[in-house]
């Protein structure tokens, strides 16, 4: 069986990346849902159905335990995904995870009590992180800020804006003197140099290509009933619901490598994903 990461566009790669580099060994798939990005501007609804869908092709290709790369997912259908859709669906012996709370409880163990947080609009709407906040320690302050425009910018080459454009976003967040900025979408790892040029070197940075991987490792040695069940053979596999020369030139530059596409195609009469074209991100570019 194998490692799924799912993210709503290419922003998963990052932490596909960081888990490559740190469990090698591990089959991996990724699946990115570029037919429908972005999720932050969706409804709970969509946000839902778009997520279940790429869960059910996921386990369908075999997969032992997804990990919900995206932060808008695991702010608004995380838990219903855990406690409602997979008790009751014939993958029930699999798992799926988030990655907030892994994030925060990292903020946590650093020490810091003033937190500032960038992401999508839906997740800072949800106030998904004050509210798993305040269950953990209720006394930490955390200041939050949507920047919807990054992750359009990253995925359509759009660098030459970036610079203007986080300098508005951090601003404000800036002004909360806060101790630590948590990089509250997986895309936003991409633009960690230029944000440590704009907040400093006294304000840490919490990057979740950085913790997800380690997280995975603590969670995988307590949980042997399903580390056991995914293979290590170094095998990986990229898979996204839609492709554009720009999502193959995007993949490249987010990944920091030459990877192999394959667009898994959607049958609307079924409601469900599967295999088509196969494409390669060397022959296209």
């Amino acid at each position: 069986m194998k490692l799924g990461v799912f993210d709503s566009g290419l922003g998963g790669l990052l932490i596909t990346r960081s888990l490559r580099e740190k469990l090698c060994d591990l089959d991996i798939i990724y699946f990115g849902d570029t037919l429908h990005i972005p999720y932050g501007n969706r409804s709970s609804k969509a946000i839902y159905e778009y997520s279940k869908r790429a869960i059910d092709f996921m386990f369908s290709q075999d997969c032992a335990l997804i990990i919900i790369a995206c932060n808008t997912v695991s702010a608004s259908a995380l838990r219903v995904l855990q406690q409602q859709y997979l008790p009751n669906s014939k993958y029930s012996d699999r798992r799926i995870l988030g990655v907030v709370v892994p994030t925060l409880e990292t903020a946590i163990d650093r020490g810091y009590k003033r937190l500032g947080v960038i992401a999508t609009n839906y997740t800072i709407q949800s106030n998904i992180y004050e509210y798993e906040l305040k269950k953990i320690d209720p006394d930490i302050k955390i200041f939050q800020e949507h920047t919807p425009l990054l992750v359009p910018l990253i995925e359509n080459d759009g660098d030459q804006w970036l610079d203007s454009v986080l300098k508005h976003y951090l601003s404000p967040i800036l002004d909360n003197n806060i101790e630590c900025l948590i990089l509250g979408c997986t895309h936003y790892p991409f633009l960690k140099d230029k944000i440590r040029e704009i907040i400093g070197d006294d304000i840490s940075l919490i990057s979740q290509d950085e913790i997800i991987p380690l997280k995975l490792i603590d969670y995988l040695n307590n949980h042997k009933e399903i580390s056991q069940k995914i293979g290590n053979n170094d095998t990986i596999e990229f898979l996204v619901s839609d492709i554009t020369q720009g999502y193959l030139n995007a993949s490249k530059r987010i990944y920091n490598s030459e990877i192999n596409i394959k667009h898994v195609q959607f049958d609307a009469n079924k409601n469900t994903y599967f295999r088509g074209v196969e494409y390669d991100t060397i022959s296209k570019n």
